[in-house]
């Protein structure tokens, strides 16, 4: 048993954060119903691919990375019949999650005030970028901007260089969990209570959580970090070191640690008295990184690791995506899940955690757009007429140019 059987999410998210976010509930076992637009769906499904891969795999790798254990579901929202289907769903869901701008839901009577009476029970989760009050509520963004926003960017790169950009995602990824988390905590509420109630996160929230430390040490002294490569202000060494094949990373906070990483690679130039402590080694960092440097190079990554792995040193080769992707270790863990999609064999990264008691579900593969919209309907409690009426009435599909419909649907947060 999965420990989200059982529960009904309505999902009306798009791109990263969001259903990053519900497709690890699906993992927990929920029944995950992904509500899309018609004819173009999530514009995950399209994004950053080209023709010839999109006719390949039938997706892109941003939307089959984020969308498996998910039934999909088209409805028009411009359609008072596709309306009248979403609100129905709603009734009967568990959690309602979406990342439309602030606003947009209530247009729909789709917001907590409009289904609580319905439906009491639902926890219903907004996702926005900068949140639902406040100066920049309308203002919609990305991670990208939200990057900018919250002076990660600013802390990131080289000293003295342009503002560098995370490589990945990092503010959706982690404002998913942060989404997961509250849900768990509202459904476990309603559990005691017997009530739902409305959950909200934001870009801006995740990126200051991400940002806390910095934050707090501006509120104390005023200090505002600036951009230090792949070193760290807290400790020397802690960064990249070049190899004679590549480049490492080496962590050696403490004393002790230090020593055993001096003594492992080079005792003579490492191993000195004026980098024994950590104020030393801070107050002397160029010195020691030179040092260091001068030493590491002398080997191959592999072999900088093999020295001091077994030392007890944090250390880190500095993969390639691909090196990554295929390592043996996280396979080992189970994180790379195989699922079948339309003949192909689709990998993805499972769920961040494992749950030895209850383990997750991994099964269905990301879903073609619309592909359950009347095996959904049917359970939801439409017959046969009734699908058939909807569909006639445009319900499920356009009925004029694309670019004409709903602009609600194309002015999103992309959160």
């Amino acid at each position: 048993m999965n420990p989200l059987d059982g529960i009904r999410v309505l999902d009306f998210t798009r791109v990263f954060a969001g259903p990053a976010a519900t497709q690890l509930l699906g993992d927990l076992g929920a029944e995950v119903i992904k509500v899309e637009e018609p004819g173009r769906g999530d514009e995950a499904r399209t994004l950053g691919t080209t023709p010839a891969s999109l006719a390949e795999h039938g997706a892109s790798a941003s939307y089959l990375a984020f969308n498996r254990n998910k039934r999909s579901v088209v409805l028009d929202l411009r359609k008072p019949e596709g309306l009248a289907v979403a609100r129905r769903l709603a009734a009967q869901a568990d959690v309602l999650v979406h990342n439309f701008r602030p606003g947009a839901m209530a247009r729909w009577g789709l917001d907590w005030e409009s289904l609580r009476a319905a439906n009491p029970r639902l926890v219903h989760c907004s996702f926005s970028a900068y949140g639902e009050t406040g100066p920049l509520r309308d203002v919609g963004a990305n991670d990208l901007a939200l990057q900018a926003h919250s002076g990660l960017m600013s802390i990131t790169g080289e000293p003295d260089r342009p503002p560098v950009r995370c490589g990945s995602a990092v503010i959706d990824l982690h404002g998913s969990l942060a989404m997961v988390g509250a849900i768990l905590a509202a459904l476990l509420q309603r559990e005691r209570t017997g009530e739902g109630q409305a959950v909200e996160t934001s870009l801006l929230r995740a990126s200051a959580h991400l940002m806390s430390y910095m934050y707090t040490e501006y509120w104390l002294d005023g200090t505002e970090r600036k951009p230090m490569g792949t070193a760290n202000h807290l400790s020397v060494p802690n960064q990249v070191v070049p190899t004679a094949d590549g480049s490492v990373v080496i962590i050696a906070p403490s004393d002790e640690m230090w020593r055993r990483c001096a003594r492992a690679l080079d005792p003579e130039s490492l191993d000195r008295p004026e980098f024994a402590t950590a104020m030393d080694r801070r107050l002397r960092r160029e010195e020691l990184i030179a040092a260091l440097s001068a030493a590491t190079r002398r080997h191959t990554s592999d072999e900088v690791v093999a020295a001091l792995a077994p030392a007890k040193v944090n250390v880190a080769k500095v993969n390639t995506v691909g090196q990554a992707a295929q390592d043996p270790q996280l396979q080992a863990i189970g994180g790379v899940l195989e699922l079948e999609r339309e003949g192909r064999t689709v990998r993805t990264v499972a769920a961040p955690f494992v749950l030895q008691a209850a383990p997750m579900r991994t099964g269905a593969a990301p879903p073609a757009l619309g592909a359950d919209t009347e095996a959904v309907l049917a359970q939801a409690g439409f017959g046969p007429d009734d699908i058939k009426a909807l569909r006639q009435a445009g319900a499920f599909g356009w009925s004029a140019p694309r670019k004409e419909q709903h602009p609600q649907m194309h002015r999103r947060s992309k959160a």
